[in-house]
């Protein structure tokens, strides 16, 4: 085995033992909007707050672009098959 792919094995293998950590989530329920989840989910925040930090957190579906004519002016809704996440990335030991 040649030691690049036993270096990228051993990164990958590494990788995983860093997923295996899981972030509190949610899917949504039908119309769900960010101001809904987290006005339900963060209750300890004000909602402005609490909305900032659901968008941090899901930028894969904050940032998510509706596919159509004038696609790059316009964000998607919230799908109830999308993950969200209720709290930031877990920072490796």
């Amino acid at each position: 085995m040649s030691s690049t792919m036993s270096s990228t094995m051993s990164s990958t293998m590494s990788s995983t033992n860093v997923l295996s950590i899981l972030r509190k989530s949610i899917f949504p329920i039908e119309n769900d909007d960010w101001q809904s989840i987290a006005a339900r989910e963060l209750t300890d925040l004000p909602t402005d707050d609490a909305v900032s930090q659901l968008q941090s957190w899901n930028l894969h579906v904050f940032m998510r672009r509706v596919a159509g004519k004038d696609s790059h002016q316009q964000l998607s809704n919230i799908l109830p098959s999308d993950i969200i996440f209720l709290e930031p990335p877990h920072v490796a030991d």
